[in-house]
């Protein structure tokens, strides 16, 4: 069985879950709508086009596997922002068209977001029926973007390349596995004259999750509903979907 596996390492990431009114929190790992997201802006598909995405989200199963889940960061936030009437007929493709406004015509929006510090996990991508692309392809495109990158909001880019690979394994946590062993073997192949590897020792998988259909091979220690299912991305509409969690035991 093929997977891709790729890395996702930043200062900061926002993976953001259901906004009430003015708190927009954020998960400490990626979830399926975010992971979704960032394949298509690696393919260059335009949010508008939503067969295309749909497609794309019924080809793919995911499961990630946390090594770090960050610490919090919570940032009080403004913005301004015109009113719905003002902005009514106009043409706004860039921001700074959309302040082109009377300044009276703006409204500040007050907002408090959560981000996490130094969170680094790895992802798991396996085709499912019917997939549009190859996985080869999509390392391709993860290696090569046509559009930016970024880790749930556009100030969080990545800090480290996404390193794709594609790995033949039986479940989503051998590939890990064997992810993390090839990381080692080119740190290791990469040390100074003293046989010091540079960078900080990789951190292992210390957590797996995944929806139905990703062969994981381990067992849920707990599920949950989360709510980041992709219905319409052009309206911002997410349904719910069951997550499986598996935790990794003392000196497993």
């Amino acid at each position: 069985m093929e997977f891709l596996i790729f890395q996702l390492q930043a200062p900061l990431a926002s993976w953001g879950g259901t906004a009430v009114g003015e708190h927009r929190g954020s998960h400490e790992y990626p979830g399926e709508s975010a992971l979704l997201g960032l394949l298509a802006a690696a393919l260059g598909i335009r949010r508008e086009d939503e067969s295309t995405l749909t497609a794309l989200k019924q080809a793919y199963g995911f499961a990630v596997g946390v090594q770090d889940g960050g610490s919090l960061l919570r940032d009080y936030h403004t913005a301004q922002v015109p009113g719905r009437s003002t902005l009514k007929g106009r043409p706004q493709a860039t921001r700074r068209e959309e302040l082109a406004v009377p300044k009276h015509e703006l409204n500040t929006i007050l907002s408090t977001r959560d981000y996490r510090q130094d969170a680094a996990c790895l992802v798991a991508v396996q085709a499912l029926l019917d997939a549009p692309y190859t996985l080869g392809a999509l390392a391709d495109a993860l290696r090569s973007p046509r559009y930016v990158l970024y880790l749930g909001r556009k100030s969080c880019p990545p800090a480290a390349p996404l390193h794709p690979q594609a790995i033949n394994a039986d479940s989503a946590r051998a590939a890990f596995d064997a992810y993390l062993a090839r990381l080692e073997q080119e740190r290791v192949a990469h040390s100074d004259k003293r046989g010091r590897p540079p960078f900080e020792d990789i951190a292992p998988v210390v957590r797996i999750a995944w929806s139905e259909g990703v062969t994981t091979g381990v067992s849920p220690d707990l599920s949950a509903t989360r709510k980041d299912r992709v219905i319409r991305r052009k309206g911002w509409q997410f349904g719910d979907r069951t997550e499986h969690v598996w935790l990794r035991k003392e000196g497993g």
